[in-house]
């Protein structure tokens, strides 16, 4: 397992974000009415008997509601999600963070509306899931990355590590499960019985060593003896008798399918390959064989068959039930992905919190390798998971809710407090006051309560259940009669929702919003949405990428190199992506061009006006690269994660890859450069990319206490 250790911003982001939670759960303590027992924990150990009920309990869901806790957010500060993010990189983003960390809890709670009380009933359900190697001989081994920040954060509030690893749910996806039954297939469909069982390979093994010569001359003899014995008239010989007894108990008599064998035990591994060569080449009417034994190691055996026919059948036989074994293998080792298959078959209203990560994490776990664009992604989503909420996107688009949080924070822990206080922290009133409280009654097992305290903290089951619960509340808000809908049978249909369902939040710091029904990425519509980026107009076709820069140089200093060279005016603003690298938006397209022709003639030039010209200030020679846009994209899109964006780009190879303005003018005769795509990154080579210390400027990517409030306050 790796560790890479994240980013101060988002350690202390998430920190901050569940704060509010130890608050609320202080309180609730307090109570002396609350009703506590334990969340439903499902490990392997019990995950069969909770499947089962869980199958009745979506069955009869009117929504449900779900959360993940993960070992990890970004792979590198850069895989941050910026302000200068366009939706496709947005998204190349979080498929990058949902192939590479691990979900280590998976909370489940259905919500079912009981017409005769008025309320909810819950059945939050938590289960602890670990990516074990489950089919031997597979070369399944699994890695995933863990972030040191998340670790401790999950082990400040008794998170469960050994009882995840070693009691986790195992699961495959279904395009692994699909995979591994084609390899099954593709082995046991070989008409050739000697491939399965590796006779072809041992009828030739090379006895090399005296020890071996010895060795098979004796087990040559001993099955001869065990053969004759058995033909002639009396077959219970002694011959027969004393290796039925063997004392070492390594060949015992017994009966496969109705046919005498010797049963082959406490042999190495050499040792049996021998005894298979042996067999092979001097006795055409014994079969070798190896079935599943007792025991986790499969039984190898020795079989007479009377004829070639038998001998034919008898191994059709042995690959037929080997197939069957590792078949149910494959289907034992599906694990919690019946989970993910039970909430796609049932249809129903699925509710997360600032969810797009979640649901990306459910796709690459339990579906398959996720689709390279956010277009094709959506669209297989909608297959899968055909409504979906998001309830951020609930919150922040009515103006109530708003100013319940307000204006500021749409935290699952402060919206849970906020939104639904009777719940949280058993106060009678709501700030809602224009409708009552909608009460929710949890039951696990046969334990039930309408004031209900887990005593758990951040568990995925119990963020579930707050989920839940802020969506009840908000369509109770919104006027929506659950009764109706539960005679209807489908919440998801309700007019009042239509504006919220399958809209999820993609690049939480720039307020874009997904439509997971069209896949169209437009920025929050909200009239007084708090997640309005500080830059409010990005033109991407007016950005560059500079990176290798000198060491310490703040974004201030760059801007005044610039506007020295092209103007005052020049530079709209500069935005760090790291300490490597910056984001340079230019007040006009065209000064792209010119600035990247300005860098090449710069870059390959020492005489003295090139010297000492402002850009040479923030050139560092061959090491400093510029870029378009594109090339950010093109580098997004690599699996590779180095820690600086320096390093990335080097790793990812981009270097020699565009031609220079003088050679596409040469082209074009002199004409104007599209501002979109002709505009590419100049062919220079890079022997060290920098790696360096670096201070934050008032202009930089700094604004930590921004950061902290608006990237990852969801959970």
């Amino acid at each position: 397992m790796k560790k890479l250790c994240m980013w101060k911003s988002l350690s202390t982001t998430r920190q901050v974000s569940h704060a509010p939670t130890t608050v609320f759960t202080t309180r609730r303590r307090t109570l002396s009415s609350s009703s506590s027992f334990d969340i439903k924990n499902v490990t392997k150990s019990n995950f069969e008997s909770a499947l089962k009920d869980l199958r009745g309990l979506l069955r009869d869901a009117d929504f449900v509601a779900v959360d993940l806790e993960m070992t990890g957010v970004t792979s590198a500060p850069w895989r941050e999600s910026f302000d200068y993010d366009r939706y496709d990189i947005s998204y190349l983003k979080v498929k990058d963070s949902a192939e590479k960390f691990a979900v280590v809890q998976f909370g489940v709670c259905p919500f079912r509306w009981d017409s005769h009380k008025q309320s909810f009933i819950a059945h939050p359900h938590n289960f602890y899931i670990f990516p074990r190697q489950e089919i031997p001989g597979s070369n399944q081994s699994r890695e995933f990355l863990c972030q040191t920040t998340s670790l401790d954060f999950l082990a400040k509030y008794q998170f469960d590590f050994n009882l995840c690893v070693r009691e986790g749910i195992s699961y495959l996806s279904r395009s692994q499960e699909k995979e591994a039954l084609e390899r099954i297939s593709s082995i046991y469909m070989d008409e050739s019985s000697d491939s399965v069982f590796g006779l072809s390979e041992d009828a030739d093994f090379p006895l090399v060593r005296m020890a071996d010569v010895l060795f098979a001359e004796r087990m040559k003899s001993t099955i001869r003896e065990w053969r004759d014995s058995l033909l002639s008239k009396g077959s219970c010989s002694s011959e027969i008798k004393q290796i039925s007894t063997d004392p070492s108990q390594r060949f015992q008599m017994v009966f496969f399918k109705t046919r005498p064998g010797l049963a082959l035990s406490d042999f190495t591994s050499r040792q049996l390959r021998v005894i298979k060569a042996v067999t092979k080449k001097h006795f055409k009417d014994l079969a070798y064989i190896r079935v599943a034994g007792e025991a986790t190691s499969p039984q190898q055996l020795i079989v007479y068959t009377d004829s070639n026919y038998d001998r034919d059948l008898l191994m059709k036989e042995v690959k037929d039930g080997l197939r069957k074994e590792a078949e149910m293998k494959v289907e034992s080792a599906v694990g919690f992905r019946h989970v993910i298959d039970l909430l796609s078959s049932e249809r129903k209203l699925i509710v997360g919190h600032n969810c797009f990560l979640d649901v990306a994490h459910m796709y690459s776990k339990f579906i398959g390798p996720l689709p390279s664009t956010a277009e094709d992604y959506v669209s297989s989503l909608q297959k899968l998971f055909p409504t979906i909420v998001d309830t951020k996107i609930l919150l922040n688009a009515n103006g109530v809710f708003r100013q319940t949080l307000n204006k500021s924070n749409t935290s699952l822990s402060r919206a849970f407090v906020s939104i639904c206080p009777h719940i949280a922290l058993g106060i009678k009133t709501s700030s809602l006051a224009d409708r009552p409280c909608v009460e929710v009654e949890v039951q696990v097992d046969e334990k039930r309560s309408s004031n209900w305290n887990s005593g758990a903290k951040h568990e995925a089951g119990y963020d579930a259940f707050m989920t839940g619960c802020i969506f009840a509340q908000a369509c109770n808000h919104l006027g929506i009669d659950f009764t109706l809908h539960v005679l209807g049978g489908d919440l998801a249909k309700e007019t009042k929702l239509q504006n919220y369902i399958n809209r999820l939040y993609l690049s939480w710091v720039s307020g874009n919003v997904i439509d997971l029904s069209s896949g169209k990425c437009t920025p929050d519509s909200s009239a007084s949405s708090n997640l309005k980026s500080r830059y409010q107009d990005i033109s991407f076709p007016s950005i560059i990428l500079l990176w290798g820069l000198p060491s310490k140089l703040k974004a201030r200093e760059i801007r005044a190199y610039i506007a020295q060279a092209f103007g005052p005016n020049s530079v709209s603003s500069v935005y760090h992506l790291d300490e490597s690298a910056v984001f340079i938006q230019f007040s006009k397209p065209e000064l792209v061009s010119k600035f990247l022709e300005l860098k090449e003639t710069l870059s390959r030039n020492s005489d003295p006006i090139s010297v000492l010209h402002p850009l040479s200030n923030i050139l560092n020679g061959e090491n400093t690269h510029a870029a378009t846009y594109d090339v950010y994209q093109q580098i997004c899109s690599s699996s590779i994660s180095k820690k600086l964006f320096a390093d990335q780009a080097e790793a990812v190879g981009i270097k020699h890859k565009t031609v220079s303005s003088r050679a596409e003018r040469g082209k074009k005769g002199n004409q104007v450069f599209d501002k979109e795509t002709d505009v590419r990154m100049f062919d220079e080579k890079a022997d060290d990319l920098m790696s360096s210390a670096y201070g934050f400027s008032e202009t930089d990517r700094s604004a930590e206490s921004f950061y902290l409030d608006e990237v990852l306050a969801s959970k």
